[in-house]
């Protein structure tokens, strides 16, 4: 992470905490958690929540071509230095909660989403549209990684039940401001009786 983030990341988060989650961008040891399950052969990914860039780097660091990154970024801060930084990836201006209504990709071609969205923070009825738009551009078995700084998975179980997904921890650092989780949520696979 640059040294140089730091202070435009504080500053948006002092603007609107509950936009901006945390009070620092990722660190490098979170962002390698985060992309350790993604590489070039996943193809599309879609990165919600970018900011500065920090999971943004680490995909590309594991192959990902610049060309199949698509950063979907509501705080109107980042988007011109995203735009800097990553000018062959698709930046977006929106709301999350706005994939489904948007016609992003043809079918689903999407391999993984990765979010540094603050789930915690939001309505459910957000976490659900969040969610649902993410899943209809996802593969069959593809996968949304979302990190989280609290105790257990940021998306309730009756919301996972409710879409028909699963949550699986894949890990944590504490190496990183706040400490921090990944979780790998995917759809759930029919069980054989």
């Amino acid at each position: 992470m640059p040294a140089a983030d730091i202070l435009p990341f504080f500053l948006a988060w002092i603007r609107n905490p509950v936009r901006v989650a945390a009070v620092a961008p990722s660190g490098a040891a979170i962002a390698s958690l985060m992309t350790q399950e993604i590489t070039a052969q996943t193809g599309p990914v879609i990165e919600l929540g970018p900011g500065t860039g920090s999971f943004t780097y680490a995909l590309l660091d594991r192959g990902v071509s610049e060309l199949d990154l698509t950063l979907v970024e509501y705080g109107s801060d980042f988007i011109p230095l995203l735009q800097r930084r990553f000018p062959r990836a698709r930046v977006l201006w929106m709301d999350a909660a706005w994939l489904h209504k948007e016609k992003l990709f043809e079918k689903a071609p999407v391999g993984a989403v990765v979010s540094g969205l603050g789930l915690l923070t939001m309505a459910p009825e957000k976490v659900v549209a969040i969610l649902r738009g993410a899943f209809g551009y996802l593969r069959p078995r593809g996968a949304f990684y979302q990190i989280t700084y609290g105790p257990r998975c940021p998306v309730p179980d009756c919301i996972l039940d409710q879409l028909g997904l699963q949550a699986v921890r894949i890990g944590q650092t504490l190496l990183n401001v706040p400490p921090a989780s990944v979780y790998r949520i995917s759809r759930r696979q029919p069980t054989l009786d």
